[in-house]
Formats: C-alpha cells, structure tokens, sequence
C-alpha cells in the first residue's frame, strides 16, 4: 500500500464529501496498493471509506499477499460478489464510483440497493495520479529513453522489405531487445496516403519512394508508458512534403514554449492550433493538442481547446499537432513534456529536423 498516496485520496474524499469510494480501475488499484491484478471479465474492486479501513475484493484465483494496511475480502465464482460488497456500503452516504466500473456490476448495485447516492468518483483518483511523483517522473524518462532508442532502430530499418504490419512486429522484437516490458499501445506505422488517417491501423501496404513514414509507437517499462511520433519520409522529400513538416515542427515547439505552470491547456492547445491556421491548414489538423500519460499511455486530463484546468508541476502529458491531407500523406510530430518551473522539459530526444531515410 502506497500510505502517501492513500492519505491524498482520503483527503481529497473528505474535501468533496465522498464518505465511500469504489475504484474498480486496475490501474488506479496499482497505484495505490502496488499490486497489479488482472481481473478479466470477475469483479475487482478497492473500496475507501472515510471512517473504514480500505477494503479490497478480489476473486480468490487471483492469490496476493495479505496487508496490513486494508482488508482483503475473497469470493469464488459461484458467489454473488455485488451481494458481497453490498453489506459493506453505508446507504444514506455518498459513493463514488468509478467511470471504468462495468454496468453490469454497477446495476447489480443499484437494484440490490436502490437508495445508494452514486455519483462519478473517477476525478478523486485522476487528478492526483496526474502530478507525478519523483519516483514516477524517473521510470517515465527511462521508458521514454527506450522509445528513443526503438525509434532510431526502426529508422535504420525502413525499407521496401517491410510492410507496415512487418514493421510493427519488429519494433516489438526491438522493445523486447532494449528491455521494454511490451507496447503501451498498439503502434501506427503509415506509409504514403495511410499517414493522413491519424489512427491508422498497419496493414500489407508496400513502401514506395517519395512517401512519408508516419510512426507513433510507445512502450512500457516498470508500469510506466512511453509514447512518441515521428514522420520520416523514403528516399525523397518533395517541397510539399518538406513544407507541411516544417509547419508541424514550428506548431509543435510553438505548444512547448507555451507550457509553463498556472496556465491552461486550453492555452497550449490554442498556441498550436493559432500556428497552424495562420499557415492556412487549420482544416487538416483534426484532433486535440495532447493527452495526459502515466501509468496509461491515456490518462485524465487533456490538451484541448475544452480543458480550461490549470497546468502544474510535475504533469507529464504530449504535444502531437499534425497535419493530414487525405489521399496524400500525413505528418505529426509527438513528444512527451515535464511541467517544471522552468517551463516544459521534453522527454524524448530523437531529432525532430526534417530527415529522408534509405
């Protein structure tokens, strides 16, 4: 049991009046508890409560080691588990509940008990995970020095030999080579027209001279997510291509020197969007800024034109502006960034100058 991060959430309970939460996130119980349980499709929950010690139901095909610090209640497959964490919930208290809970657990509980005041308790847990801990920045910029490395491999690699989907099975024998504990999620590597698909899915697609080489991939080392993108193009660049690149380059150093503590993300978002507008591709750039990252490749927060929070020390999130012009080629440039006092420290470090390959 983390005990400091356990005393943030009970504070920040007792602050918004949740008596009872249930987190059901396995990767917000591993925060927490240090205990990564892969529960499948069986009931998995971290119950907090304000005036209880911390509870945790778990089947019992899943041995971990008992706590001190809370209370392991065990179910087998013929119990009822909701009946089973019914008897320990105060009705006539406020509960929190998380947003990854499934529904059908979550109206097992609200038709054994009716009278439940149940609200989203998921921003309790969020938000803090969201300021990173000493211990956490370190393991992200080691994960983040893998994918570096990966990237640059994968670069000494691009060819015609590949399809898309060869390359992606690579990169995976390239983690494994550089000691990465698997993908963070599964990787985009687009050739040529492909590219102008934000989230295309690598296919048999051949490599052709002229195109573009679109590759977001990230890993995870020690719980912890790497993630980046980088656009490469084959053998030749043309002067639309080049141009677009640059536009993409300047948006994304235009969001990093935007980040500093106590502005928006909204800001960010706004400083890159504003550059690629003036450039007059405002259109082709289709998605957010960035996202929060962490133990999840995507995690709460993000860098959007909506998110008017404000950023502080110690978040670790991306910066992606991308341009995409259908049934052509697409470019996005990603990098990671560390809020510090002294503005934005970027993780990843594979240059970002326009560069032909093969």
């Amino acid at each position: 049991m983390n005990n400091n991060r356990m005393k943030k959430v009970l504070k920040s309970m007792k602050e918004e009046n949740i008596e009872q939460l249930i987190i059901s996130d396995g990767a917000s119980i591993y925060y927490l508890t240090d205990l990564w349980i892969h529960s499948q499709e069986r009931m998995l929950v971290l119950m907090l409560c304000l005036e209880k010690e911390p509870m945790l139901f778990v089947n019992e095909l899943f041995p971990i080691p008992e706590c001190q610090e809370f209370t392991t209640i065990r179910y087998n497959d013929t119990d009822d588990p909701i009946r089973i964490l019914e008897k320990h919930i105060t009705e006539g208290k406020r509960i929190g509940i998380d947003k990854n809970w499934p529904a059908r657990f979550l109206i097992g509980l609200l038709k054994a008990s009716p009278g439940l005041k149940v609200e989203n308790g998921s921003y309790i847990v969020d938000r803090i995970r969201m300021i990173k801990e000493p211990e956490e920045i370190e393991k992200m910029k080691v994960a983040s020095k893998i994918n570096d490395e990966a990237m640059k491999k994968l670069f000494e690699e691009i060819s015609e030999d590949y399809t898309e989907k060869q390359m992606t099975k690579r990169l995976g024998e390239i983690y494994e080579e550089l000691g990465a504990d698997g993908f963070s999620f599964e990787p985009i590597v687009a050739y040529g027209k492909n590219g102008a698909n934000p989230h295309h899915t690598p296919g048999n697609d051949q490599l052709k001279e002229g195109d573009s080489v679109l590759i977001d991939i990230g890993c995870h080392k020690d719980s912890y997510a790497s993630d980046m993108t980088r656009t490469v193009f084959y053998k030749r660049m043309s002067k639309e291509q080049e141009k677009i690149y640059r536009i993409v380059q300047e948006a994304n150093l235009a969001g990093i020197k935007a980040i500093q503590i106590g502005a928006k993300f909204s800001d960010v978002d706004q400083a890159v969007r504003d550059y690629i507008e003036k450039k007059g591709c405002g259109e082709y750039f289709t998605h957010r800024t960035g996202h929060s990252i962490g133990i999840e490749v995507h995690e709460y927060g993000d860098v959007s034109a909506s998110n008017e929070e404000i950023i502080q020390g110690g978040m670790i999130f991306s910066i992606e502006p991308g341009i995409y012009l259908s049934d052509n080629f697409g470019v996005r440039i990603e990098d990671l960034v560390l809020v510090t006092d002294k503005g934005a420290k970027v993780l990843n470090h594979v240059p970002k100058e326009p560069l032909v390959v093969g």
